[in-house]
């Protein structure tokens, strides 16, 4: 019996490595596949470009699909996410386009390892003292901040904030940690002190490291209020949700000096407008969401959007989302 040819595209695609990390020949012969390097500015730019396609792979969180988008999809059979928890796809209405969602593995190591890469660049003035050295700038024009005997908080002790709690602890840092939900308990099991609240957090902090889920309840967590709370020497690294943080009075407490630095992985728009002011902000270390980004990962990723598109065109759809 034969199949129609079934037309599959690869969103944000920006390293064309879709096809390197993942072998495409188990469903080579049913799906024609089509990968796109740069990023669709709006919904009606997406919309243009998905028209004539049955299945679509998406990285992360970065695009939505909200429910006119799937209004305007009605070939859209399948849509793969990286990661099992997607909080930008319209699941309900995903549903009522006949639309099946389908995750993938997703591992926590990448973004604790980057979350590292940040804090000691930060503490070490790395940037700063490698541009310095390659362009013949002064030799040692910074002063390093101290880990061993300082106190690291973590804003969520989940699966990302107790790895990172794990690093903190063997570099001899007082760890300290916060959420909501967080119990005596657990921090006890992670060998850290729990806080009161947040402000303690911040108040006592050194290093201010988050790791919450985006909701109703975190987002703007950390407004101008919170940043004001932390010392002049400390440091703050998201590397989780940027809409935790309020992204104007972080600009305005580094660009005041209110805070020693800060680095950052995520923002409120992706990727970041070439003329934003954080390209140039004083005292922050940027990087452009590589949180998940590994060899590692983008192996699962992509080797089980595979895999789902594979149990779809089977009948038989595998890590079902919604």
């Amino acid at each position: 019996m034969t199949h129609p040819i079934l037309r599959c595209a690869v969103l944000d695609d920006f390293q064309g490595v879709a096809t390197r990390y993942a072998d495409w020949s188990p469903v080579a012969d049913r799906v024609e596949l089509t990968c796109f390097r740069e990023h669709h500015t709006s919904e009606d730019e997406l919309a243009a470009a998905l028209a004539e396609f049955d299945i679509v792979v998406t990285l992360r969180e970065r695009v939505p699909f909200p429910a006119p988008l799937f209004a305007r999809l009605p070939r859209l059979k399948l849509l793969v996410a990286s990661g099992m928890r997607n909080s930008v796809i319209d699941h309900a209405a995903a549903a009522a386009h006949g639309v099946t969602v389908c995750g993938t593995a997703s591992s926590g190591t990448p973004p604790v390892e980057l979350t590292w890469a940040l804090l000691l660049g930060l503490a070490r003035g790395l940037v700063q003292e490698n541009t310095a050295l390659r362009a013949g700038g002064p030799w040692q024009s910074t002063v390093g901040a101290d880990l061993h005997g300082r106190t690291l908080g973590l804003l969520g002790l989940g699966r990302i904030g107790g790895l990172v709690a794990r690093v903190g602890l063997a570099f001899g840092m007082d760890v300290l940690a916060w959420s909501r939900n967080l119990t005596d308990g657990r921090a006890a099991e992670a060998g850290v002190r729990r806080a009161v609240d947040k402000e303690e957090l911040l108040r006592e902090s050194d290093f201010v490291s988050i790791h919450l889920a985006s909701n109703a309840e975190t987002r703007g967590l950390i407004g101008a209020a919170e940043l004001a709370l932390m010392k002049p020497g400390a440091y703050l690294v998201n590397t989780s949700r940027a809409a935790i943080v309020d992204q104007d009075a972080l600009l305005a407490a580094l660009t005041d000096g209110r805070i020693a630095g800060a680095a950052l992985d995520v923002f409120d728009t992706e990727p970041l407008p070439v003329d934003h002011p954080l390209r140039s902000a004083p005292r922050l270390l940027a990087t452009p969401h590589l949180g998940y980004v590994s060899q590692d990962n983008y192996r699962r990723y992509f080797g089980e959007a595979v895999e789902d598109i594979a149990a779809f065109l089977k009948g038989e759809p595998i890590r079902r989302l919604g």
